[in-house]
């Protein structure tokens, strides 16, 4: 009886530049953005206050934590109310991978299930998982996607201020959307920092600017580039959660606009396409498959790349080369002119 993984295995793929830049992503099941996450690729302020605030004693307990149980339940008959939880990290991701409703049926299932996690999967196995489904608001799940479209960058550098925040989010992902409620996730975020400073992680001078520092107010919008190229690797590929290519970002962003601006030249319903190989290596750095991927009135989704084409259409390009290089026409010749070749 494993537990569920099938919320962690269907994920989003993203198809990279060459130096690792995100082109175009697609969504994995439902919508939802989700990409895998791992501990080693995560920024180390981030992955301290994490462990500080949820379960600092997470590397030392073997899916429950007797002592914050013990904690909760002295809390409890004291108050005559729940005060604090002690679910570990273990705990919240056997939630997610199983929801249940909050009864003591399902507490007492989720500690089984924290303890069949711990004795099938390594701590960082564990931390994985949860970074990567770990709820931020909205269709965004795991450390990545609230990165990307939060911060638009990688999780492998944050501020203490993102740190705090991004920490605190899947505690209440709804109520704490920062795109929604910046002062309440600018509140959430701040007892994440006074929590950090008691455990005198950072110093007093790092928490104070900290505080100082902005809530995103608005997501980011999700990367377009080369997208016929990114479909059709996605397509061709559909398990893989990462695309590389050699494509240049830079080049492919000149690119597509250049097509847009030649675009509007030419007649309703025309179109273009670029392909960019480096000669020395055959490596693709840019492909754009049409001027506007969202142009309908030019059939922007077409990838005029792969498209046939008639033998005239085809020749073209290697006759105009060859009257360039026989010096019978220059490349802003206007019209065609017709030469004749010696075998």
């Amino acid at each position: 009886y494993p537990p569920a993984l099938e919320r962690y295995s269907e994920r989003s793929s993203a198809v990279v530049d060459a130096d690792g830049h995100i082109l175009r992503a697609f969504t994995a099941k439902n919508g939802v953005w989700r990409f895998a996450a791992d501990p080693g690729e995560g920024d180390p302020t981030y992955l301290e206050m994490l462990t500080l605030y949820e379960d600092k004693r997470f590397f030392r307990h073997p899916g429950v934590d007797p002592l914050a149980i013990a904690r909760a339940a002295f809390q409890w008959a004291s108050t005559g109310r729940p005060v604090s939880g002690a679910s570990t990290l273990t705990m919240q991701v056997v939630r997610l991978l199983e929801p249940r409703p909050r009864t003591l049926a399902s507490k007492v299932i989720e500690v089984a299930r924290a303890l069949q996690l711990e004795w099938r999967f390594s701590k960082r196995e564990i931390l994985s998982i949860y970074l990567t489904i770990a709820p931020f608001g909205g269709n965004l799940e795991g450390i990545k996607a609230a990165v990307r479209f939060y911060l638009g960058k990688e999780p492998k550098r944050l501020t203490p201020g993102e740190a705090a925040l991004l920490v605190v989010l899947p505690q209440s992902p709804e109520k704490y959307r920062p795109d929604r409620y910046p002062e309440a996730a600018r509140a959430a975020r701040d007892k994440v920092l006074a929590r950090t400073k008691m455990s005198g992680y950072l110093s007093a001078r790092a928490i104070r600017a900290a505080r100082e520092e902005p809530v995103p107010h608005a997501r980011n919008a999700a990367p377009m580039l080369a997208p016929h190229l990114a479909r059709r690797l996605d397509r061709e590929a559909p398990k893989t959660d990462v695309h590389r290519t050699f494509v240049d970002a830079g080049l492919q962003k000149s690119l597509q606009a250049l097509a847009t601006r030649f675009a509007g030249r030419f007649e309703a319903g025309a179109n273009l396409a670029v392909l960019v190989i480096e000669n020395e290596t055959r490596k693709v750095r840019s492909y754009v498959g049409s001027a506007e991927f969202l142009d309908t009135a030019r059939n922007g989704q077409v990838d005029m790349v792969r498209a046939v084409r008639s033998p005239g259409s085809t020749l073209k390009p290697f006759i105009f080369a060859a009257a360039i290089d026989a010096f019978a026409i220059h490349p802003e010749t206007g019209e065609m002119v017709v030469i004749e070749m010696n075998p």
